[in-house]
């Protein structure tokens, strides 16, 4: 899956993950371009501070790409979505959901083209639609459809990045997109109009989020380094609801996001809004990570498989998916 692709991977593969980089106190990072505020904290090297590790952060373009690294052992750890999360669950993979970076909320949004004629999703049929393949996005548009009584097959789902998006965009090449910040700012400032957003699709039975997950073995040895992470994003996160005031346009708060994930910085105070930041104690909590198999995230990720089995996506489903969710690190963080 993409940011957030399916790829039918070796489970084998993701288990002997980083043994070197455990001895010498260093890792790669998988992240991608959402706008929260972690990026701060990245960009100041606070996590290496607070570890002693070094950081290798490798900006991937979907969670599909991510977690095609993870299974190879490129990486330990990366920032997917719940889409391609519970695609490497499915697959069996040796990896866990550890720590809520978003709540999608609104940040997602199919947007249309002016010409297109689009006014409804009845209206899709036939139209050239881009988006990442079984990205967040992309589950979500084949959720949509199936809930509107549309077959995805009527419309043109076209495989693309996010920087390929915005290039078929200026090119004029695409009806519309279902697609995330930065390139929804670009696309919405060009001329799109949304038709149906990630907060729509949740209230019909499809909640998204984006998640730090972790090889579990190699987070097993490595828990300091890995609730200091986890630490790092809650403070990010608590300092914005807290100070969200101070996320001006020209402000270096702003800058520094942009910069990290290639926005314009008069994108970024809105991109932030749209999305949900849970605190570390609402994450340990039932709600989110907490509970076993009745945690909110093995909840939705249950949710979520059956709907990929029946678009072909996944073969098999697994019987609980509690061991894919671990809480331990979100609720060290609350203390």
């Amino acid at each position: 899956m993409n940011r957030r692709s399916l790829l039918a991977l070796p489970a084998a593969l993701a288990l002997g993950v980083g043994a070197a980089q455990a001895q010498t106190k260093e890792v790669t990072i998988a992240h991608q371009d959402m706008i929260v505020p972690f990026r701060v904290q990245q960009a100041a090297g606070a996590v290496e501070k607070a570890t002693g590790y070094t950081i290798k952060w490798k900006l991937f373009g979907g969670g599909g790409d991510v977690i095609k690294a993870m299974a190879s052992g490129e990486v330990p750890i990366g920032e997917v979505g719940s889409s391609p999360a519970t695609a490497a669950a499915a697959q069996g993979m040796d990896v866990q959901v550890i720590w809520i970076i978003d709540d999608i909320n609104d940040a997602e949004q199919l947007v249309v083209s002016a010409k297109s004629g689009i006014t409804t999703l009845a209206d899709l049929k036939g139209k050239k639609i881009a988006t990442p393949l079984a990205s967040t996005a992309h589950y979500q548009l084949l959720f949509a459809l199936t809930k509107a009584g549309i077959s995805p097959k009527d419309v043109q789902i076209l495989n693309m990045r996010p920087p390929e998006i915005a290039a078929a965009w200026e090119r004029g090449d695409l009806d519309g997109t279902f697609i995330w910040d930065p390139v929804l700012s670009k696309i919405k400032a060009g001329g799109g109009k949304k038709i149906i957003s990630a907060s729509d699709i949740a209230k019909q039975g499809a909640p998204t989020f984006d998640a730090l997950m972790v090889n579990a073995a190699w987070a097993a040895k490595n828990k300091e380094f890995v609730t200091a992470l986890v630490r790092e994003m809650a403070k990010a996160d608590a300092t914005y609801k807290a100070e969200s005031a101070k996320y001006t346009v020209d402000s270096d708060l702003v800058k520094t996001i942009a910069k990290v994930v290639g926005a314009e910085p008069k994108d970024v105070p809105n991109a932030l809004k749209d999305y949900g930041y849970p605190t570390a104690a609402e994450q340990a909590s039932a709600k989110w990570l907490g509970g076993g198999k009745d945690s909110g995230v093995a909840k939705a990720m249950a949710n979520t498989a059956n709907f990929l089995k029946e678009q072909g996506r996944i073969t098999d489903i697994p019987a609980d998916f509690s061991k894919f969710v671990n809480p331990e690190f979100a609720a060290a963080a609350a203390k």
